[in-house]
């Protein structure tokens, strides 16, 4: 069979542990043999970016700015145990946070939903993405303990050394504080994303804060939203069919509940961190859930939404077997593939993302899947595959 060219590169960024492994089996089995792969290699793994200082994932952040697709391994974002383990020069900062601040970008987590995998909320058939704002909030947050009475107060201190002053609290006793930041230019850019994103995908997107409650913070990235969606998104969203409003993000919890999925939610920084776990809790498991991040300028990187299996990890160098899950990983490879023919005007690639997705699917709905599926499908007497027996067995029907 003549392989399907490509005529551009993906940006491929390798990563850590378990999920490389099963990165390497994805390319052999899943990829090669179908695909005149073009790709160009990042190793993101903890090992490589020591020893580059970490500025192979800057080189490979640009390299996505430069050829616009993107795919990538989970990689470690170390803690201390992590700095003794591989004997790094220091905590490296997160790989994905570095992309995302480099790229200016959204993250768009969705369940990939497959029959025999049943969602804990009967009524979902159709996936619920959350658009995650990256930037900012509790995760920019400066910290500071109260030991006693007092005053705390937010200052600002203008370039012409002018100040205003708010009081947070006056103090009784001690007590604990938090400043957060963000700034309109990272609203915008996750506004223009997620619209962006809202249109290739043809689905609603809805946006949830509390303005009712922080009636400037919150208040301005609703603002924000609409001022663009006014001038910028309005007709191109009518002509597509599709709508954009704006909630309180107590009614979108409860109108989520009571609906069928099928449509983009975009959350806060932390708000998203969470909904998106609960999300992919309720419809089967992390190692279900693709991620996206996606840039106002239409860089696209695709990952899996779950970490490096480490435990599994452990056990494959020990010679044991593993029945680790790859399905978000062949989806993140699926999902930059298609890109990448759509962008190159390359039809064969992306039918062959479409029916790399179907061969996945279709095994685990045959009743063939990993450990973790096998303990949750509805699917009677399911056959438990080790993690490179599931991967053959999606080649076979890929083929």
């Amino acid at each position: 069979m003549e392989k399907i060219k490509m005529t551009t590169p993906l940006v491929e960024m390798d990563g850590d542990e378990m999920t490389r492994i099963l990165w390497k089996m994805i390319k052999d089995e899943l990829l090669i043999p179908f695909i005149d792969l073009k790709t160009e290699y990042y190793d993101l793994g903890l090992e490589n970016r020591d020893a580059t200082d970490d500025q192979v994932t800057v080189d490979s952040a640009l390299a996505t700015k430069k050829y616009g697709v993107a795919v990538k391994c989970a990689t470690i974002t170390p803690n201390a145990a992590r700095v003794t383990e591989y004997n790094l020069k220091e905590m490296w900062k997160s790989p994905n946070g570095t992309i995302r601040a480099i790229l200016d970008g959204t993250v768009f987590r969705s369940p990939i939903v497959v029959k025999g995998i049943e969602p804990c909320v009967k009524n979902w058939k159709k996936p619920i993405t959350i658009a995650r704002h990256a930037y900012g909030d509790v995760y920019k947050g400066v910290e500071m303990k109260i030991p006693a009475a007092g005053k705390a107060e937010l200052v600002y201190t203008a370039a012409d050394g002018s100040e205003t002053r708010e009081t947070i609290h006056e103090f009784t006793g001690a007590g604990i504080i938090q400043g957060m930041h963000n700034i309109s230019a990272s609203i915008e850019s996750f506004a223009r994303s997620c619209f962006n994103y809202a249109l290739d995908l043809k689905q609603d997107l809805w946006f949830a804060t509390k303005d009712t409650i922080s009636k400037k913070y919150d208040h301005t990235f609703k603002d924000i939203f609409q001022e663009i969606f006014d001038k910028e998104y309005a007709d191109r969203f009518r002509e597509a069919g599709i709508t954009y409003f704006y909630t309180l993000i107590d009614d979108a919890v409860a109108r989520v509940m009571k609906s069928e999925g099928g449509y983009i939610w975009a959350c806060k920084n932390y708000d998203g961190d969470v909904m998106s776990d609960m999300i992919s809790s309720a419809f089967g498991s992390l190692a279900m859930m693709t991620s996206v991040l996606v840039s106002p300028e239409g860089y696209y990187e695709y990952e899996a939404a779950h970490g490096t299996v480490q435990r599994h990890y452990y056990k494959h160098l020990k010679g044991e077997e593993t029945s680790t899950n790859s399905v978000a990983t062949i989806f993140a490879w699926s999902g930059a593939l298609r890109k990448r023919g759509e962008l190159d005007s390359n039809p064969e690639l992306a039918a062959f993302a479409d029916k790399l997705e179907k061969a996945t699917l279709d095994t685990i709905e045959a009743g063939f899947m990993t450990k973790d599926l096998a303990l949750i499908t509805t699917i009677e007497n399911p056959t438990v595959l080790n993690s490179q027996d599931f991967i053959k067995a999606i080649a076979k029907r890929l083929a």
